[in-house]
């Protein structure tokens, strides 16, 4: 890309060094959070919100948790103006919630705004006009000092208006574009602003500093705002909020890092929606924090059905690999990775374990309503053992044996790969029955009797080509016998028998299960499940299924292996 050299970095650094934010590890405490869904992020819409839409949003916002939320500008549009006099006039804002209005630094629309808000209970009148010096070269025209007139007279008005407006008010001054302002001129500037307006501890306003355009790297954004934090007038007096856009994919940062420096407040929206590459994620920042034992009093408990009514609403999409509310975020297609969620899973079970260190997941899903089977373990051609086996263990109550587990991901990874598809756990459950349980051809279990001498004896009924016929067999187990029944009549032969029996419990149903393994004199293992309300009989037809695949196989591969005495 030839055109880079036009790029210069339109930022400004600090004229000191400010860099205590370094010092700290993570953010302690949440700041405060402010949504600005129905203002930024409704603007940024191919198709805005309704009122009715807005109106079911706001509830949204409110049982997530939210205490200050901007509704809009209602100077700017008539459904905005109509919303913010419906909130107040049919009491729809809770009394510990405060609502924000935008509003430019010009007489009308300043007017206009505290007109939309009489009554109000409690309400942030946010003045903003834009400092960066592209803005005043090129768009304004105007010098600083001009553009200091324009953000002091605003202020001046706002105390104006509040002063005439039944009403409870609470200022905000936002530099616009500060990201690209020199530092020490969006300093004077907000000084400005906070020598007309005085805050108090009992009174105080918020200075908001906005990355309209994210220009810099993260840490020289922290930077900025350790400087202004440091800095500003009547700083005890002052709430300082950032308003990060993710222009360079770096919003999350950019905000995280601008607590760190002294951020006590962050403006966003939900999954990052507004103009452009859009604002900070709030849902990413509150989980982040979670994700480090910090309650960020938001609550996404269930992040599913915020994101279905988010997306109704909005008409956008949660990115499949979005931070925690994807459909992805938490799903393990490799074999590799699957294996050793499973295994932590396993190990965080039988251990109790207080803290969340499974391996691969930041948190645990079932904290956000996201389902371990469903958003986890999922199964395609690139998953292993541990996934698939995890799948019947958990959904089915079948606990495969190691090496079953492993013969068995190799034939689900082949219907995957044949059929060029994830397979749900049904379809996984309907391979596992298929391949191993209960295989009735050649040879077909009936019912057996044993008697007990020096070993065990035993008769067994079976069925071939619809003739029954009996074999007998002594062993010193009732499974060995029957083994041993079964090789000397039907003159096959294998060693290494593996067997692993336990209860199956689905729903109200419970059945015994048995698994064998055989291996045949060429060293193929072949394996067999039984599944019967009695642990005895589950466990012949586990057996008799790895004796009827190894005869099928064995059969079509090398007939000189061994040989069917009845054919």
């Amino acid at each position: 890309m030839e055109n880079f050299t036009k790029y210069s970095r339109g930022y400004f650094m600090p004229p000191v060094k400010s860099l205590k934010w370094t010092e700290k590890e993570y953010i302690t405490e949440p700041p405060t959070w402010c949504s600005v869904d129905l203002r930024d992020g409704n603007q940024a819409l191919v198709v805005p919100m309704s009122l009715e839409e807005k109106l079911e949003y706001f509830q949204l916002l409110l049982k997530i948790g939210f205490k200050e939320i901007e509704v809009g500008f209602p100077a700017a549009s008539e459904t905005e103006y109509t919303f913010l006099r419906t909130l107040i006039e049919e009491d729809l804002i809770p009394n510990d919630v405060t609502i924000q209005v935008l509003t430019q630094s010009r007489d009308h629309i300043i007017k206009k705004t505290f007109e939309s808000l009489k009554g109000v209970n409690k309400a942030v009148v946010h003045l903003y006009n834009s400092t960066s010096l592209a803005q005043r070269e090129q768009v304004f025209k105007k010098s600083k000092e001009e553009i200091i007139e324009i953000a002091v007279t605003g202020a001046e008005l706002l105390k104006k208006y509040a002063d005439e407006t039944e009403g409870n008010f609470q200022f905000q001054y936002s530099p616009e574009s500060f990201t690209g302002t020199e530092i020490d001129f969006a300093l004077e500037i907000c000084n400005k602003v906070l020598d007309v307006w005085r805050p108090t501890i009992d009174n105080k306003v918020i200075i908001n500093l906005p990355a309209t355009v994210s220009m810099s790297m993260p840490h020289v954004y922290a930077s900025q705002i350790e400087y202004m934090s440091d800095h500003l007038n009547y700083r005890d007096n002052v709430i300082l909020s950032l308003h990060p856009h993710n222009d360079r994919g770096s919003g999350v940062a950019d905000a995280e890092l601008g607590v760190l420096a002294g951020g006590q407040r962050i403006e966003g929206t939900l999954f990052g929606n507004g103009e452009r590459t859009g604002n900070v994620d709030i849902v990413t920042l509150a989980l982040n924090m979670y994700s480090h034992g910090v309650d960020p009093k938001l609550n996404f408990e269930n992040i599913q059905e915020i994101s279905a009514i988010y997306e109704r609403l909005t008409r956008m999409k949660v990115y499949e690999r979005q931070p925690y509310g994807g459909k992805l975020v938490f799903a393990a297609f490799s074999g590799s990775h699957q294996d050793a969620i499973a295994k932590g899973m396993k190990w965080h079970e039988e251990n109790k374990c207080e803290n969340w260190t499974v391996p691969y997941l930041l948190i645990d899903p079932k904290d956000i309503g996201r389902e371990y089977e469903a958003d986890v373990i999922r199964i395609n051609s690139q998953s292993g053992k541990g996934g698939i086996g995890y799948v019947l263990e958990q959904q089915y109550g079948l606990d495969l044996p190691p090496k079953m587990r492993e013969h068995f991901g190799y034939c689900v990874k082949d219907v995957s790969d044949r059929q060029h598809k994830e397979l749900m756990p049904n379809e996984i459950y309907e391979i596992f029955l298929k391949e191993y349980v209960n295989i009735k051809d050649p040879i077909e279990f009936v019912n057996y009797r044993f008697s007990k001498h020096d070993d065990f004896q035993t008769i067994v009924a079976i069925q071939m080509e619809n003739e029954i016929q009996e074999i007998a067999g002594g062993g010193n187990g009732r499974l060995d016998a029957i083994s041993n029944a079964l090789q000397k009549k039907m003159g096959v032969t294998y060693t290494n028998l593996v067997y692993k029996e336990h209860a199956q419990e689905i729903g109200s149903e419970s059945n015994a299960v048995s698994f064998v393994g055989i291996t045949a004199l060429n060293g193929t293992v072949f394996w067999g499940c039984g599944i019967d309300v009695d642990i005895m009989t589950s466990s012949i037809k586990a057996l008799f299924s790895a004796v009827n695949k190894m005869v099928i196989s064995e059969s079509l591969l090398d007939e000189k292996s061994f040989t069917l005495t009845n054919k």
